[in-house]
């Protein structure tokens, strides 16, 4: 299973858009959050998202774009797999 990070901006956007934003990306299996190795859940920047699954690239990109396109129709998005992910600063969640 792979992990992945994405990012969204919805351009010209306020709050409120963002706060639909976050739950057209959960109904798609986006998470806020992100797990760390001794299984304490961080939450990440805001517009930032999780994903885990057996899944290429494309496919979660084009799972964000769904969700995004519900919100508003300009937006850019960008998903990073990642093999490995360190931070530091990020709140409990």
């Amino acid at each position: 299973m792979a992990g992945f990070t994405i990012r969204v901006e919805l351009h010209g956007a306020d709050w409120s858009e963002y706060e639909n934003l976050h739950q057209k990306m959960a109904a798609q299996g986006f998470s806020r959050t992100i797990t760390a190795d001794d299984g304490k859940r961080y939450w990440l920047p805001p517009a930032e998202y999780n994903y885990e699954a057996a899944a290429t690239r494309t496919e979660v990109l084009a799972k964000a774009k769904a969700a995004a396109s519900q919100v508003k129709t300009s937006f850019a998005v960008i998903v990073t797999e990642a093999g490995a992910r360190t931070w530091y600063g990020l709140k409990a969640a």
